[in-house]
């Protein structure tokens, strides 16, 4: 039994061998961590923006947070629902848009398609919710922490002005 396992050990530790190293991601490229040189470059390239000043937003972020600065208060809309309206990307791009850079705009507006409110900022955003009249509904009694939902019907913003 012990040799069959020595046998496992020392087939992996070849594979291991013979296997390239993980990948590694610099100034946009690939390469392998494991000092091969092959499609590593050289240099950062040229066009970057000075690392010093503020990073450069990327277009469909812009355009994602005009949409969330656009939203009135009191209102909201879906992350499916500003993707459609920019006929680009989905939810989940959206999503990841607002994680990252929706800080500056009022992410609260922006919403999950359900009215539950987003983990980790539901106090916040209820404060937020309050202070501009937001429809909400109750919670029922089996919901954690009794907090309640977006009232989506009535507070859903179709983006007509």
């Amino acid at each position: 039994m012990l040799q069959g396992c020595l046998r496992g050990v020392l087939a992996l530790s070849r594979r291991a061998e013979r296997a390239p190293g993980p990948l590694s991601v610099a100034y946009g490229t690939m390469a392998r961590m494991d000092g091969s040189e092959k499609s590593r470059p050289s240099s950062p390239p040229q066009d970057r923006q000075d690392l010093d000043g503020p990073p450069e937003l990327p277009e469909y972020a812009e355009r994602v947070l005009d949409v969330a600065e656009r939203i009135p208060p009191g209102r909201v809309m879906t992350y499916g629902d500003i993707a459609e309206w920019l006929e680009e990307g989905g939810p989940r791009q959206v999503g990841r848009v607002m994680a990252l850079y929706g800080a500056t705009v009022p992410w609260w507006r922006v919403v999950r398609a359900d009215g539950n409110l987003l983990p980790g900022h539901e106090l916040r955003a209820m404060e937020q919710y309050r202070a501009e009249g937001t429809p909400l509904r109750e919670a029922g009694r089996a919901a954690e922490g009794h907090i309640p939902r977006l009232d989506m019907r009535r507070a859903r913003w179709d983006g007509a002005d």
